[in-house]
């Protein structure tokens, strides 16, 4: 479809969102699934129930507008899926594997805040109110996800550097103790 209002870009791109969703719904598992970190574990399992919210809140927003939320493919969240998978890849290092899985589900996260940054704009500019709140609830949700991302990056970035900085140079890393 091509749009030719700001009101069919808006609802264009809340099927995106829609769409995005659904495909996160399905990998998140897969990469729950490849965690080895108990507390990545449950950060991915915990935005497995958030995500599935914030699609019934697309939902939502599609009832009030009297419109389905199916119809538009979101080949952004597909590619990014798809890179992340290839990152993953078979990684044997648990660490290492972790830290691909938050690299992937950052890019992810990064795509949904832009996606629901633009879609709260336009809601706001067509003064659709209660899609701006529910929009806005979900850019929130999606900012929090990706600073959990950060701070579980910050301790399994440094176990994954300290096994490559052995692997590679066959001493312990600077300040690394050795046992």
């Amino acid at each position: 479809m091509k749009a030719t209002s700001l009101q069919e870009l808006y609802v264009e791109q809340l099927r995106d969102l829609y769409d995005g969703e659904q495909q996160i719904i399905k990998a998140l598992p897969k990469m729950v699934e490849k965690a080895t970190s108990q507390e990545l574990k449950e950060a991915l399992n915990e935005h497995l129930e958030v995500t599935r919210e914030q699609a019934t809140r697309i939902e939502q927003i599609f009832e009030k507008l009297g419109d389905n939320a199916k119809g538009e493919k979101c080949k952004g969240i597909a590619g990014i899926i798809d890179e992340g998978e290839d990152l993953i890849g078979d990684v044997k290092d648990d660490d290492t594997r972790d830290a691909a899985i938050i690299a992937a589900a950052q890019r992810v996260e990064h795509y949904e805040m832009a996606g629901y940054g633009t879609a709260r704009t336009y809601a706001e500019l067509l003064d659709a109110d209660d899609a701006v709140g529910l929009l806005q609830q979900t850019l929130d949700e999606e900012k929090e996800a990706d600073e959990t991302l950060t701070e579980l990056a910050g301790q399994i970035n440094v176990s994954a550097a300290g096994k490559t900085s052995e692997a590679t140079s066959g001493k312990p890393r600077k300040g690394q103790r050795v046992a």
